[in-house]
């Protein structure tokens, strides 16, 4: 093992969590030799990358899911991408946030009465957040409140921001703390080192370090994280981790139709469908002139969209015995789950699809008709939801799994990469401490939670949210 090859902490995974995570230890801790593998030949080429995603940033103002104490954790998250992307040279910002209206809708009165009940509880945190009636509605976004030039028959009510950043392209963001590591890695006693086309086979532990076996051969690091997404847990379980978890990947495919909307419209979940977010509406900030409508939730036995190697990789993550079984039949049995896993694979069959699809589109935009929109073909990626082995119940949000020492696992479904800088944050603090390195405070604070937002009140501890922590040993 020759000294160039061994690490203070070695990142695996280019997505945008794995690549806030090296900029952070790279700009705010003393630590002097870091780097990232990276199976892919750049950054960003799975689920962080511009199709495979809403690229909505989430602050919880969207997400009637949300209960007021995770919509506050989540606009922390969502404000550092922010913070982070508003500091940049115009020309690098422009192309990684952007500003448009947003809004989440009720239709009818049920949903309605909801939302003028929930602006309530959440205006202070949101104080841009504006109560939306029809004929404001109408001004933002003209086709979700008129018909043919007359107005929408069903009660209509929606709580949001006229102008607000609210679309990120991950992937550009993913590529701006990957070239803020290049340049730091030019300062003379520093080694940011980055590796791509590089693929991990395992990982073992020797002695207080660990060691990475490779395509390029062995990597040797005092601390180890993987953001890797379903494959995080694959390499978990190889070293004995997370055998309490299973994953189960959805996939989520879109439909687009011409231009349509201004900004993003979302519909009030219904709490009976978790983890499957109802469908909404955005303007695609890559597919020039159109609109985005999904995902559609389809349980696809691989854990990358388009790359059927992974399927051995999600059997052995399953790990399908009579226990796994009885779980994944107590989670069909619900009525809302089977129906929405009907309806998924429905929106995937040709000729049918539209027409099944037509009907949650024009729950947003009652205007469209079948024939209006077409399969987003290439566009949608695979969301890793957890499974409690010995409950049987979905894990939501983000876990963290670790041996207790100097290894992190990250599973991160949605919002996963709004909240890349939070859970980098997170890990970064876990490191440091780990390591005995020091972390510059007062440059963290300034470049991510000052700004857009000033959210410096709502801090997290040294040990990141401890309901989202799993520890295996």
């Amino acid at each position: 093992m020759t000294l160039s090859t061994k690490y203070d902490c070695l990142v695996v995974g280019a997505g945008v969590t794995g690549t806030a995570l090296l900029y952070q230890l790279a700009r705010f801790t003393d630590l002097k030799r870091l780097c990232l593998v990276e199976q892919c030949d750049s950054v960003a080429q799975v689920n962080s990358h511009a199709h495979n995603n809403s690229q909505t940033i989430h602050c919880g103002d969207l997400e009637t899911s949300y209960n007021l104490e995770k919509a506050r954790a989540v606009r922390r998250t969502g404000a550092m991408v922010i913070n982070y992307a508003v500091k940049l040279a115009a020309r690098d910002r422009d192309r990684i946030i952007f500003s448009m209206p947003k809004m989440v809708l009720g239709v009818g009165p049920v949903e309605s009465a909801y939302l003028r009940r929930r602006f309530e509880t959440f205006k202070d945190l949101f104080p841009r957040m504006q109560l939306l009636e029809h004929r404001t509605i109408a001004d933002l976004e003209p086709n979700v409140a008129l018909v043919d030039g007359a107005w929408r028959p069903e009660e209509i009510v929606a709580t949001g921001t006229p102008d607000a950043y609210c679309a990120v392209d991950f992937a550009a963001l993913a590529e701006s703390f990957s070239q803020a590591c290049v340049r730091l890695d030019r300062v003379a006693d520093r080694q940011i080192t980055q590796l791509f086309s590089t693929s991990v086979a395992s990982i073992t532990r020797d002695g207080p370090d660990y060691v990475l076996d490779t395509n390029r051969g062995l990597l040797q690091a005092r601390t180890v994280v993987v953001c890797a997404g379903g494959h995080s847990l694959a390499m978990a379980q190889q070293m004995g981790l997370g055998r309490d978890y299973a994953c189960l990947p959805m996939a989520g495919s879109f439909y687009f139709a011409p231009e349509a909307l201004n900004g993003k419209v979302y519909r009030v979940q219904d709490p009976g469908r978790l983890p499957f977010a109802a469908v909404h509406g955005d303007h695609d900030i890559k597919a020039s002139g159109k609109t985005r409508f999904g995902p559609t939730a389809l349980m696809l036995p691989r854990l990358e969209r388009r790359n059927r190697s992974t399927g051995r990789e999600f059997f052995q993550v399953l790990r399908l015995d009579h226990q796994m079984a009885a779980a994944l039949w107590d989670l069909i049995k619900a009525p809302e789950l089977r129906n929405d896993l009907l309806r998924g694979l429905l929106d995937e069959v040709p000729g049918l699809n539209r027409r099944f699809f037509i009907k949650e589109i024009r729950k947003i935009v009652p205007s469209l008709n079948a024939a209006d929109i077409t399969y987003a073909e290439g566009f949608g990626g695979v969301r890793p939801l957890l499974i409690d082995r010995s409950t049987g119940r979905l894990r939501m949000g983000e876990t963290k799994i670790t041996d207790g020492d100097g290894i992190i696992f990250n599973m991160a479904p949605s919002p996963g990469g709004t909240g890349c800088l939070g859970s980098g944050e997170a890990d970064m603090r876990t490191v440091a401490r780990r390591l005995g390195a020091q972390i510059d405070e007062q440059a963290f604070e300034r470049e991510l939670l000052m700004g857009y937002e000033d959210t410096r009140v709502q801090s997290v501890d040294d040990e990141g949210d401890p309901r989202a922590f799993a520890r295996a040993g």
